[in-house]
């Protein structure tokens, strides 16, 4: 008999910044990185003869828990990545629910039948996963084996193995990140004895990101927009020096006109449902010369901050500049606004260097921006 844990990936960028992911390769999140040591101790004293992934790093992070303790080689499979879903990919899930509500319906509720020009079907990816799982089967006779793929992935799979409709969600719900599952593989059949056994993962390890709102953007020209945009500024001065003292709303104003004429997508306004909740402004000529982007404002509305949306926002420009060819995101932070610190240290971002500013100094800060070539552990 061949034993076959299955396991879901760690959180990732796109889980937490409510993005569609499908092929796209983001990285994993502080969250995930503590999910993947709890992963490994749970694996610490399994005895694994072989561990296979999706080429996705998501993916191929989280086989890393099981050779942490287990000297073996991660085996990279395409046919385990998550399902494609074409023009959807890195859009923020918001946006597809307001653009397309019928089919993301579908793609939630009605999988036998959603359909979206340029991405796989939901019967596409169980046949290539079904093909995957039963090859890594036949390979490993009498040994155990560990592989690691997607939530959609899974469910496909799974859903075939045990016979039962891809909409029975109750049967087979999507996992939660390091989810696992258990196959025995005997006589050319499958018996699951285990789904979406996350025993591993404490409490606070178990975070749901969808139990936030997710927001939408609306990309503007701020010239149409000019109160708004004044507005949101002030705010945001308002809130990081606890006066307005000094402020001019003209030059930020006009500096957004220009990042916008150089690129249409660069300023965007916020919203939960038609609720304004806040606004980005991205400079993406700044910086390019070096190789990095720059967020000119990130602003949430007073009701909308504490509340773990601001990743969001992030989320937006980390996909904006990856898609740029960036390697880094850069910004200012005035050093007692203690909140922006905090926020910004908490995703990743690092102080490179320290200058006068009008209220208080001014910290240049950076987070860097990851890639991952296919094959790469």
């Amino acid at each position: 008999m061949t034993e076959i844990y299955v396991i879901r990936h760690v959180q990732a960028e796109g889980n937490l910044y409510r993005h569609m992911q499908g092929h796209w390769d983001g990285d994993v999140t502080p969250l995930g990185e503590k999910q993947r040591d709890a992963l490994s101790l749970r694996f610490r004293d399994i005895p694994v003869d072989a561990v296979y992934s999706s080429d996705l790093w998501r993916a191929r992070f989280t086989a890393t828990a099981v050779t942490r303790f287990h000297e073996l080689p991660i085996r990279c499979d395409r046919r385990l990545r998550e399902i494609n879903i074409g023009p959807w990919e890195a859009v923020p899930f918001a946006n597809v629910i307001r653009d397309q509500p019928e089919l993301f319906d579908s793609f939630l509720h009605d999988p036998e039948h959603f359909y979206l020009p340029g991405s796989e079907t939901f019967f596409d990816v169980q046949a290539r996963a079904v093909e995957a799982i039963t090859e890594i089967a036949e390979q490993n006779p009498g040994r155990t084996v560990v592989v690691t793929t997607h939530g959609i992935t899974i469910r496909c799979m799974m859903t075939k193995l045990l016979g039962v409709p891809l909409s029975d969600t109750e049967t087979v719900p999507i996992f939660h990140n390091t989810g696992v599952a258990r196959l025995a593989y005997k006589d050319g059949h499958f018996t699951v004895t285990s789904i979406n056994d996350a025993s591993h993962l404490p409490p606070e390890l178990l975070r749901h990101v969808n139990d936030i709102p997710a927001l939408c953007d609306e990309c503007v020209d701020p010239a149409r927009h000019r109160e708004t945009y004044e507005r949101c500024y002030a705010d945001a001065w308002l809130a990081a020096h606890g006066s307005l003292e000094g402020f001019a709303a003209g030059p930020y104003y006009r500096a957004a006109c220009e990042h916008h004429k150089r690129d249409a997508e660069s300023v965007m306004l916020l919203y939960e449902g038609e609720r304004f909740a806040g606004l980005l402004d991205l400079d993406t000529a700044r910086g390019a010369h070096a190789g990095y982007g720059w967020i000119s404002l990130l602003y949430l509305t007073p009701e909308y901050r504490g509340r773990g949306l601001g990743v969001q926002l992030l989320g937006r420009t980390v996909a904006k500049y990856r898609r740029l060819g960036r390697s880094a995101i850069r910004l200012n932070v005035a050093e007692d606004n203690q909140a922006a610190l905090a926020f910004y240290r908490a995703n990743g971002f690092e102080e490179l260097s320290r200058e006068p500013g009008m209220h208080a100094p001014l910290l240049l800060m950076e987070k860097k921006l990851r890639s991952f070539p296919h094959g790469d552990v």
